[in-house]
């Protein structure tokens, strides 16, 4: 472009085209910085609706909009620490956990594991795996009183009070997880710990009362183990999730290495009950 003249009128002229030199090589270089930063150091501008949202259309025939708006009205505008379980009913039957039998997984202190296996391998299904559960898994929401916002910050943790947002959320989820078991139900334990099977986990207080017989036919116990675990099939608190089971409903427990589970997982030809 050229940028030189004389006189008054050409010397307006000269300016105006020295700014549009100078708008052009700008707009070139902006251009260039974005194609040149990488997608992971923008950032993320989206709001936790957004990702609530475009989580929910991962899953088709579903009115995402419509299961925000039943979603929110559980918690917006509540004391984050008033927040019963029973706020959520309303959403788990808007949209429930659809029933796969012989195929859901429970889980206890392995959750890694287990997601690395649902995530290669389509035998299994977690809760994590399920619309909501996929929607809110690793995710902080709460509401304030007197507000209609929905904030992710400066939430109560799971610990800090019992009716707190996300922990009634998944204790209502995991209880209706379990109410949906069907045929041969499967859980993945931590067979590094002393006592695999405990008392105060979400599988021991809330998902093993609600297995029934005869609509749940048998409890396989995958015990993920390393090269140096003490724990076996037969530690007592296994024999205890044993004695809880409702009665008609058989039990089977297995020690297997972690390694094992990770090789299956990386080989979709191999059939799953040949994983354990």
């Amino acid at each position: 472009m050229e940028c030189a003249g004389s006189g008054a009128a050409e010397k307006i002229r000269r300016r105006r085209r020295l700014v549009a030199c100078a708008v052009a090589v700008l707009v070139a270089v902006c251009v260039v910085v974005a194609v040149a930063v990488p997608l992971s150091l923008r950032r993320d501008t989206r709001t936790f609706k957004d990702t609530f949202v475009a989580r929910c259309e991962g899953f088709k025939g579903y009115d995402c909009e419509k299961i925000w708006g039943v979603f929110e009205q559980a918690y917006v505008g509540r004391d984050p620490c008033d927040v019963p379980v029973g706020a959520y009913g309303p959403l788990l039957v808007a949209v429930p956990f659809p029933p796969a039998c012989n195929r859901m997984m429970f889980w206890s202190k392995t959750k890694d594991v287990v997601h690395d296996f649902t995530e290669k391998r389509d035998c299994f299904v977690t809760v994590e795996d399920t619309l909501l559960g996929s929607v809110l898994d690793g995710q902080t929401w709460c509401g304030k009183e007197g507000s209609s916002e929905t904030f992710t910050t400066d939430c109560p943790g799971w610990t800090q009070c019992e009716n707190n947002t996300v922990r009634s959320f998944w204790t209502g989820a995991s209880a209706a997880f379990a109410e949906a078991a069907c045929g041969d139900a499967t859980v993945m334990l931590n067979g590094t710990l002393a006592t695999p099977f405990s008392s105060s986990s979400v599988f021991a207080s809330i998902e093993v009362p609600r297995f029934r017989s005869p609509k749940v036919k048998s409890l396989k116990v995958v015990l993920v183990t390393q090269k140096n675990s003490a724990t076996n099939c037969g530690n007592e608190s296994l024999k205890d999730l044993q004695k809880q089971l409702d009665r008609g409903i058989t039990y089977d427990c297995t020690e297997v290495p972690e390694a094992q589970i990770l090789d299956c997982s990386s080989h979709p030809e191999k059939p799953c009950g040949a994983c354990w």
